[in-house]
């Protein structure tokens, strides 16, 4: 049981990461970012989910 917490753990780590990342990579506000970025490490699993459904997406690069 323990592994599985641990592997749990790791994949939340690497999700709030990646939510980050897409989060200051948004054109939304200075202000809001910092806000979403709070919620994100504060509450982990909460703070993705409502991220993923409502936050700010990361704009797409054009080559």
């Amino acid at each position: 049981m323990v592994e599985i917490y641990g592997i749990g753990g790791l994949i939340l780590l690497v999700l709030s990461i990646w939510a980050i990342v897409s989060i200051i990579g948004s054109s939304a506000t200075t202000g809001s970012k910092i806000l979403w970025v709070l919620f994100v490490l504060i509450l982990p699993l909460i703070g993705f989910i409502c991220w993923l459904i409502f936050g700010p997406k990361a704009t797409k690069r054009v080559a």
